[in-house]
């Protein structure tokens, strides 16, 4: 994969004080960000045939098989432009010294389109040339080793040569994927400050309202080319030298280093005439998202500052009131039965469509309090109590539908070969409600150093389950109801709980010009019993009757939630030179996919060593230095258990040089 990343952007600012009373500010910006991805793949697309010698642990994952699979070869180019317009207006007004008035509005506006062409061309008996192959057979015989390391080994019969063009001669697909996303926010607020004389020294009121607007549509055009004398002159055209070198060579035991590989561009303009055929007039789907957001707040909050007895103590406390109001618009379209010439079946959109809203609201009130307690002259401690909300992502409350069909071809029915319809979000989801504490204690034995340590608690008042609700659908004319997976809020209560202790100080008392080096050392245990299930291989529930159907792979935890988490700093400051050295340790975690709905996937504990270094010229020029994941750390993701294999990514070091200047 052969990846280029460019953004250019504005940033401005103006402030004019007409008066001592009054400040107003404005600002702006706008970034433009292209992105392009050549990526190259080789598929073992059907490796389920004439399996034999197959071996599992006792966690069910696949350690060993053999068996027979379609090899494919895939180009995909991907382009994807993103464009980002903020801006927003602040007046603050002093009418006396104790009274301050603030308004701000603000809108924001996200575009991102992204849209990949891809060409797959697929083993068959024949080469591209007509000639019988040396397998005869579509399929190869492949072995399929994880017995080993996280990195399964996967070798394919030596009569198949993977690097010979040839061999891919069947099946051409041509594939157009457009996908458009916009995100909208338009927002205001207003607060008002007065202070006081005493020990609640200052109240603060406001208000604020936000409406959001989050679109998506993903646009598919795919044509299909089975002339071999087309499918020879295009190889012939189009092919190129495998793009990398060293493929792979952090893995040795892998028996596959390149393959044959083809200009995605070149096979577009061959095939079709054209580089970009364009997407379809009607771009309606029902798996399009349309969701509408809005909120409406108000708090009041009291400052105090005074003394307990001899005790110092000072913090605030208040309470927020959250009114949200939610609509997601979802199209429904009839389907009808396509069945192919292998008598293999597949559903096709009656190109009608029915708009569906649902609508969904909450009101929450979200208390606060906290403390901090001036022990000593060097010691703080802080306490917090309070109520938190943590909303979906819009993209997890799209109302669109996707359809999956069972594999095969001897189906009596289409009930019989519909294998479920899963929702690709669900609008009617609640926030994560969630009751938190936290004691801090802080030591500052001198002005270079400090040691703190803190304990906290949450406690979640419902996660995410899968439910299946009945819906009704017209398939080939006739109404069918299917029961949909979508995700519920559960009844159950989860709880966080953890320790985070950090050390940091500068080695002031070393001699010059030791005394410019420094150092922070952080670490973070916490627990978790929150479930998060996989929405088709874990537990479902039936709404109406509380029935749970139990699922073959256990849940997850919070999304990101890593058990142990270090992180390291050794620097050096002295004059016009920084030099840096961070390193950061976390153990496994549960990693969602950011689409909303879909299977769980885990990302293998990892560390990793930054470098940085930067030079101060003189005042307004600066040198700056860079090098990212010096140990060639991989990152590696299990899929849907924990220990199964998904994907193992070696990125290398990354280095980057930088000029500052400031005008």
């Amino acid at each position: 994969m052969t990846e280029k990343d460019k953004r250019n952007a504005f940033i401005g600012s103006l402030q004019w004080q007409p008066s001592d009373t009054l400040d107003i500010n404005l600002d702006f910006q706008y970034s433009k960000r292209d992105y392009s991805e050549d990526r190259h793949d080789l598929t073992l697309s059907e490796t389920r045939y004439g399996l034999k010698n197959v071996q599992y642990d006792d966690q069910h994952r696949l350690l060993y098989a053999e068996g027979l699979t379609s090899v494919e070869s895939t180009g995909n180019l991907l382009t994807r432009d993103e464009k980002y317009i903020g801006g927003g207006g602040n007046i603050a007004w002093t009418p006396t010294d104790r009274l301050t008035i603030t308004a701000d509005a603000s809108y924001s506006r996200t575009e991102r389109r992204t849209l990949e062409r891809s060409v797959r061309l697929r083993t068959d008996p024949l080469d591209v040339n007509g000639v019988r192959t040396p397998l005869n057979n579509q399929r190869v015989p492949y072995i399929y080793d994880a017995r080993n390391g996280f990195a399964p080994t996967v070798t394919l019969d030596p009569r198949f040569n993977v690097n010979d063009w040839k061999l891919f001669s069947d099946d051409a697909r041509i594939r157009r994927a457009d996908e458009y996303k916009t995100d909208e926010i338009l927002a205001g607020r207003f607060d008002v400050a007065y202070t006081f004389d005493g020990f609640l020294s200052r109240i603060d009121a406001g208000a604020r309202y936000s409406h959001r607007r989050y679109t998506a549509y993903d646009d598919l055009v795919e044509t299909l080319q089975d002339d071999r004398t087309v499918d020879r002159a295009v190889s012939e055209k189009c092919r190129t030298a495998f793009p990398q070198q060293g493929f792979l060579s952090d893995a040795p035991t892998q028996s596959i280093t390149s393959w044959a590989t083809f200009d995605t561009l070149c096979q577009f303009q061959n095939y079709l005439g054209t580089e970009d055929p364009g997407g379809n007039a009607d771009t309606r789907s029902v798996a399009n998202a349309d969701v509408k957001e809005t909120v409406w707040s108000g708090y009041l909050m009291g400052s105090y500052k005074g003394n307990l007895g001899d005790l110092p103590v000072r913090g605030n406390f208040g309470v927020r009131l959250v009114d949200t109001r939610l609509t997601s618009v979802g199209l429904r379209s009839g389907l009808d039965v396509v069945t192919g010439a292998d008598g293999s079946i597949s559903l096709v959109g009656t190109g009608a469509f029915d708009e569906v809203s649902i609508k969904n609201s909450y009101f929450r009130a979200l208390p606060s309090v906290n403390a901090n307690f001036d022990l000593a002259s060097d010691v703080i401690l802080r306490l917090a109590a309070y109520r938190a909300m943590s909303r979906p992502a819009p993209s997890d409350l799209a109302g669109g539908r996707t359809v999956r069909l069972e594999d095969g071809t001897g189906f009596g029915s289409i009930e019989d070969a519909l294998g479920q319809i899963i929702a690709n979000g669900s609008p009617r989801l609640k926030p994560i409600m969630s009751w938190n504490g936290d004691v801090a204690l802080e030591w500052y034995p001198n002005r270079d150093t400090i040691v703190s340590g803190t304990v906290y608690y949450k406690q979640f008042a419902g996660g995410f389950v899968p439910v299946t609700i009945d819906e009704e659908f017209e398939i080939d004319g006739q109404t069918v109801t299917v029961p949909v997976t979508q995700r519920q809020n559960s009844d159950e209560k989860s709880r966080v709980y953890g320790l985070e202790v950090t050390l940091s100080n500068r080695f002031s008392w070393l001699p010059k010009p030791f005394d410019g080096l420094g150092g922070k050392v952080s670490y973070n245990y916490s627990d978790s019993n929150f479930k998060n299930y996989d929405i088709r291989l874990g537990d479902v529930t039936d709404p109406s009757t509380g029935v749970v159907t139990p699922g073959i792979v256990p849940p997850a935890n919070l999304s990101g939630y890593s058990k142990h988490v270090v992180s390291g700093q050794l620097y050096y400051q002295l004059g016009p030179v920084s030099l840096q050295g961070i390193y950061n340790y976390r153990s496994k975690y549960y990693q969602d996919f950011v689409g909303g709905n879909s299977q769980l996937r885990y990302v293998r504990g990892s560390d990793t060593l930054d470098l940085r270094a930067s030079y101060n010229i003189n005042r307004n020029v600066s040198l700056r230095l860079e090098a990212l994941n010096v140990l060639n750390e991989p990152k590696v993701t299990d899929m849907p258990v924990e220990g199964s294999s998904r994907q193992y990514h070696y990125y290398g070091a990354k280095y980057f040089v930088g000029v500052r200047v400031r005008l």
